[in-house]
């Protein structure tokens, strides 16, 4: 079947709609935000072509069949379940998803949904309230799916809370493990193992997850995206699931919704974000997903954007599309850190500090706002307090992870290497996929000279990044301390594959390596990179005068070497300014008696350098 032109079709609408409600009555607060914020982007064409006799239809007829290759999933099964196994089946509110079989079931949902009418609006509000063991005790012996979830979901919030305090209370202590424990998780996986319920399935994926049986979790997130796709929270789950582009490739046909599903792209965007690799396909999709038929107006798919510019390391870009972010919706808090990270990198301290002060004033309180204030007082050079702002970031959210990454760096500058490990680490167990907090770890050692630490974290580094220059070029540099100048050439030359044609830093430092190898002629090839690089980009003669004499030097000394290039190469240097002009001469004079006894042969190729 050929899928519709438009990604939002009248169905995806009403969907998308509904999912604020669903995702809101089971207290999922992030993902009924989500909702919510998506379906404010969508052209009001698009949302006042639906009229509720729209909205009836959809959320009662049969679905249309799953365009994927892959066969459905079946979550609904006829036979009784114990309430106490949490064995639902589909309820109301997924009837987007509810195969027509099952009228019995479905109005059996909703007189139990009646019944526990009273609680669930009671235990709406304690959740917004965030008292949790007020939920648990107000729907604990409610009959509907909808009440189960949330005493479900309520017990884990506030198990969540009392580990998080557990954790805090023993914070700077030698018995602080290094992320809170909850040792419900067991138990709560059990009230849901055999649930078939799409929201109890994303529960029991969250404690798979938590409990490190990522397969697992990820073959419930697959289940509860069938019987339920506009649930952001599960497809966020599937992201931090993830470990690389390459697992990413291999779970998209696994997927229960077509590729051009406006949630695929969404949540593959964001998984290469989240992975720090994302590519030109990645900004294609979020063109697409901005398109005048889909979200156009939309912050948040307008944030993916500017974040993956901003990985891409187009800051220029990346600049100009948070400023679009902040023009449509000047008070939006969300990726702030992100665009505070872009003007640190460009030095953009009016702006930083116009941008810390209008927040601050707007939301003292959130991670992102106090990452925005470290990186403002970062670039002031006060080191301090930059600490402070990162360190209270981290009270705020403990998983918040660029605050713990930057408060390394800042550690870094302040020469406290411990403390930069300490905070690196912190950012390590948070998430082993972040290459940041590897590579500080890397560079924290190098400060202590514990080059083979250093190269142990690197490597970590490199693994998960493996085209950035920075990161060979360290692991390159740590090998040549410890004396491994094989393994240094290596890296080098990878860190070559992804650098600036133009660069000659590299270059020399290859050269280099090469002639404490004894190899001058690998040392001369890189040495005369270097030189015809400096030529071509019209540098002055002192970046290249040194290359020029080994290499002049080289052919001098060496059978059949190419005499001319020799001369050629000294004279600039000569007849310059730099500091060798002296040793070019010098070189010069030895040349004239080379060439005496050995005449070259010239070629139409020296003609052509000269």
């Amino acid at each position: 079947m050929t899928p519709p032109a438009s990604l939002m079709d009248a169905r995806l609408v009403a969907e998308l709609r509904q999912s604020i409600q669903h995702c809101a009555e089971r207290g999922l607060s992030v993902a009924s935000k989500w909702s919510s914020e998506l379906y404010y982007a969508i052209p009001s064409n698009k949302r006042d072509g639906l009229t509720s006799e729209a909205f009836a239809t959809f959320s009662t007829s049969t679905p249309a069949r799953s365009r994927s290759p892959r066969p459905s999933l079946s979550f609904a099964d006829p036979s009784p379940a114990s309430s106490a196994a949490l064995c639902i089946p589909v309820i109301p509110g997924n009837q987007t998803h509810l195969p027509s079989h099952f009228p019995d079931v479905r109005a059996q949902e909703i007189e139990l949904e009646i019944q526990d009418e009273a609680a669930l609006f009671a235990a709406r509000a304690f959740m917004t309230a965030k008292e949790f063991t007020r939920v648990e005790f107000t729907v604990k012996n409610c009959k509907s799916a909808k009440a189960q979830f949330i005493y479900v979901y309520s017990c884990f919030l506030a198990a969540e809370r009392k580990a998080q305090r557990d954790w805090y209370r023993q914070n700077n202590t030698r018995g602080q493990p290094p992320v809170p424990i909850n040792r419900l998780l067991t138990t709560l996986l059990d009230m849901v193992k055999n649930a078939t319920d799409p929201w109890l399935l994303f529960l029991k994926a969250v404690f798979l997850s938590r409990l490190n049986r990522r397969e697992e979790a990820i073959e419930s997130i697959l289940r509860s995206i069938s019987g339920y796709h506009w649930n952001w929270s599960v497809w966020t789950l599937l992201c931090s699931c993830v470990g690389d582009g390459d697992e990413l490739t291999a779970l998209l046909p696994l997927l229960p919704l077509p590729a051009n599903h406006p949630l695929i792209l969404m949540f593959q965007i964001r998984t290469m974000n989240e992975l720090h690799s994302p590519s030109e396909h990645e900004l294609a999709m979020c063109d697409r997903l901005l398109g005048d038929d889909c979200f156009r107006d939309s912050a948040w798919v307008m944030s993916l954007r500017a974040c993956a510019l901003y990985h891409l390391h187009d800051f220029g870009q990346a600049e100009k599309q948070f400023e679009k972010i902040l023009a449509i919706a000047p008070h939006r808090i969300d990726d702030i850190d992100v665009y505070s990270n872009i003007l640190y990198v460009t030095d953009n301290r009016l702006k930083l500090s116009r941008l810390a002060h209008e927040f601050l004033e707007l939301d003292k309180d959130r991670p992102e706002v106090c990452c925005l204030v470290g990186n403002h007082y970062s670039l002031r050079a006060e080191h301090e307090k930059a600490v402070k702002y990162f360190r209270r970031a981290t009270e705020l959210d403990r998983t918040y992870l660029s605050a713990w990454t930057l408060m390394g760096h800042e550690y870094v500058e302040m020469k406290n290497s411990h403390a930069a490990i300490e905070a690196y680490r912190r950012a390590v167990d948070v998430n082993r996929k972040d290459y940041r907090a590897w590579y500080g770890l890397g560079q924290a050692y190098e400060l202590l000279s514990m080059h083979r630490y250093a190269l142990y974290y690197y490597q970590h580094a490199t693994a998960l990044r493996p085209y950035d220059v920075r990161l060979w070029q360290a692991q390159g540099a740590c090998y040549e301390e410890i004396g491994r100048l094989k393994e240094a050439v290596e890296c080098l030359k990878r860190a070559l594959l992804g650098a600036d044609p133009r660069e000659t830093t590299i270059h020399m430092k290859l050269a280099k390596l090469y002639e404490e190898l004894d190899d001058q002629a690998e040392a001369a090839a890189y040495h005369r990179r270097v030189v015809e690089i400096c030529r071509i980009e019209e540098r002055p003669v002192q970046d290249y005068a040194k290359s020029s004499i080994f290499v002049a030097r080289h052919h001098m000394v060496i059978v059949g070497g190419d005499l001319l290039l020799a001369k050629d190469y000294l004279e600039r240097v000569a007849n310059s300014n730099a500091e060798e002009v002296a040793q070019a001469s010098d070189w010069l004079k030895k040349l004239k008696s080379v060439l005496i006894t050995r005449p070259p042969i010239p070629t139409t190729e020296e003609n052509s350098d000269r």
